[in-house]
């Protein structure tokens, strides 16, 4: 279990990553996937799981493949 929220922590910090490298602020891309900001800041701090239907959504948006997103190394 302990792993599983490492792996989440990771993938919160990775589309965080890509989101400030695309320029753009939560709000900003919260609006481009149709969710709320705070849905999208407890994602990218772990405080929330993320379906596979808004990570593929999340990697169109931010033009970064789902294999970077799930880069734990």
């Amino acid at each position: 279990m302990a792993n599983d929220s490492k792996k989440l922590i990771i993938l919160g910090r990775n589309i965080q990553n890509a989101r400030k490298n695309m320029k753009l602020s939560q709000n900003e891309l919260a609006e481009k996937l149709s969710i709320s900001r705070e849905h999208l800041a407890k994602i990218e701090t772990a405080k929330r799981g993320i379906s596979i239907k808004l990570l593929f959504k999340i990697s169109d948006v931010l033009s970064v493949s789902e294999k970077d997103l799930f880069n734990f190394e």
